[in-house]
């Protein structure tokens, strides 16, 4: 089938002309304003897992933990293409501050969760207000800068989204650490209500045409995608812990999800304006960088989430200290991110992103290999080498995919390679925290003594410290058992790593890039 752009709207305005750019001062105070809101999303992402003893603690309920990364992302990530398509309709700034907005009243809400429950809730919250600024901040850039300029911005944004979701663990067990949980949360507020008042004076999208009169929003879709995201994820999440994987449950739960998908695929087709359009997956410059980022952010998870944990838990750290440990990531991934424009520009978009992506899968099947209980530095080298890999992967297929692309589309594009990515680590939060889980359940269930059987009987023991909790021989066999399972989840990372590496096969050797009017 001979793929062609989506045919124009009813209604449209004449196609725009490319926007003047904006002065330089008032450009730098909007990109400055990017980088906080962009900051507040990823930093959501991971801030909470170094502070997760401390919660559950406080709050209990550790079997199901793994739903504070997975309600965030799965809110998030079922609403960035919506976010896309509304802000190729009205515009990227409404969305953009309407996104913020909800994303604080969510922040504010977690600090004064009362239990595990209501914290989920409200993270989901987080989560419907960080879709808008995950799709929109990516976009906006895109707009702002030309194709010559364009590698720079981005590469802020790509380092921002890197160093915040590597540092989120150390900044949280420094709050968890020295203060309470719930100031994560709290801290948000004032640097989005510093964004949102930058953006509101300083943004103006005058000279762009946007869509006029009736839009129609595919409502259905949208719902039929977060019920299947739903159903997915409460399967991988207590499928081996609720219940036996072949129970009923879990059986009914993947049937399930496997009509829920028939249900998406049938309604999406039918759409006026589908959330996710057909286009998306027959362009050989769009499909390839959706499922390579879909598994970027799926491979995320096991550092981000699993490493503060393994060196509070294996290596006896304190949560500051394991929050530093992962964030050594932020030193060799802004400096790759940086350099990786010199390296596609030599090689090509997909010879650059092929070896990060192959130096990435590398780095996380060597992490099973380390010797316990180790020392601190060893999981920190692999996280050092594995920022600089990551760091040559992502950023040059966003401005490959933005710059081939016109301005009517490009939200639209943006928020579909950013979904997969979302939809990656909403998927890879379940997924690696079921392995994790049913490794430690299985360990558990063979223990010696006065180590706990059951994953919530060690809320108290993760929370209070293992050796002040248990035993010096039931401690060890803790430490043993999490070390196991952190290292599964690290070999389901490097095998997601591979996948992305045969995934960027089918890109072509290099992105049809447009005129510069055309992409305005």
């Amino acid at each position: 089938m001979t793929e062609a752009h989506p045919p124009a709207p009813e209604t449209p305005s004449p196609p725009p002309e490319a926007a003047p750019a904006p002065p330089a001062r008032r450009r730098k105070r909007v990109v400055a304003a990017l980088m906080m809101a962009m900051a507040l999303a990823a930093l959501d992402g991971t801030i909470v897992s170094t502070a997760v003893p401390q919660i559950v603690g406080d709050l209990g309920g550790f079997s199901y933990f793994s739903w504070l990364f997975s309600g965030y992302f799965l809110a998030l990530t079922v609403t960035i293409p919506v976010y896309g398509k509304l802000s190729d309709t009205f515009g990227r700034k409404p969305v953009l501050l309407s996104g913020i907005a909800l994303f604080l009243l969510g922040s504010a809400l977690c600090a004064g969760a009362w239990d595990m429950a209501s914290l989920v809730a409200f993270r989901i919250v987080q989560g419907l207000g960080g879709g808008a600024i995950q799709g929109t901040v990516q976009t906006v850039a895109g707009d702002l800068y030309p194709l010559k300029e364009r590698p720079r911005i981005q590469a802020a944004l790509s380092t921002v989204w890197a160093v915040s979701a590597v540092a989120g663990p150390a900044l949280g067990g420094t709050l968890a650490g020295y203060a309470d949980w719930r100031w994560i949360f709290l801290l948000n507020l004032p640097v989005g209500a510093v964004a949102l008042w930058l953006l509101a004076r300083h943004f103006s999208e005058a000279g762009r045409a946007v869509r006029r009169g009736p839009v129609r929003v595919d409502w259905p879709g949208a719902l039929s995608v977060f019920l299947c995201g739903g159903l997915l994820l409460t399967a991988l999440v207590q499928g081996g812990v609720a219940w036996p994987w072949l129970s009923a449950p879990s059986l009914l739960l993947f049937a399930g999800v496997a009509a829920l998908v028939a249900l998406t695929v049938w309604i999406e087709r039918r759409a006026a304006d589908p959330v996710i359009p057909g286009w998306v997956w027959r362009r050989r410059t769009i499909a390839p960088v959706n499922l390579g980022l879909a598994a970027l952010g799926l491979l995320m998870v096991a550092p981000t989430v699993f490493v503060p944990t393994y060196a509070q838990s294996v290596l006896g750290l304190g949560p500051v200290a394991a929050g530093f440990v992962l964030s050594v990531m932020t030193l060799s991934w802004p400096v790759s991110a940086a350099l990786s424009q010199h390296v596609y520009r030599r090689v090509g978009f997909r010879r650059c992103a092929m070896t990060g992506m192959t130096l990435a899968c590398a780095v996380l099947a060597a992490f099973p290999l380390l010797p316990f209980p180790g020392e601190p530095w060893h999981p920190a080298a692999l996280m050092l080498a594995l920022g600089a890999a990551l760091g040559l992967f992502q950023l040059p297929l966003i401005v490959g995919v933005q710059s081939s692309v016109p301005w009517r589309e490009r939200g639209t594009a943006t928020a579909s390679v950013l979904f997969h990515r979302q939809l990656g680590q909403s998927v890879g939060a379940a997924l690696f925290g079921a392995v994790a889980n049913a490794t430690l359940t299985s360990r558990l269930a063979d223990a010696p003594g006065e180590v706990p059987r059951r994953l919530d009987e060690m809320s108290h023991a993760l929370g209070g410290g293992l050796d002040g909790a248990l035993g010096e021989g039931a401690a060890r066999y803790v430490r043993e058992a999490v070390a196991a399972a952190v290292g599964h989840v690290h070999i389901a990372a490097a095998c997601a790593a591979a996948l992305a590496v045969l995934a960027l096969l089918l890109l072509p050797s290099d992105f049809p890039l447009l005129a510069e009017g055309e992409r305005d």
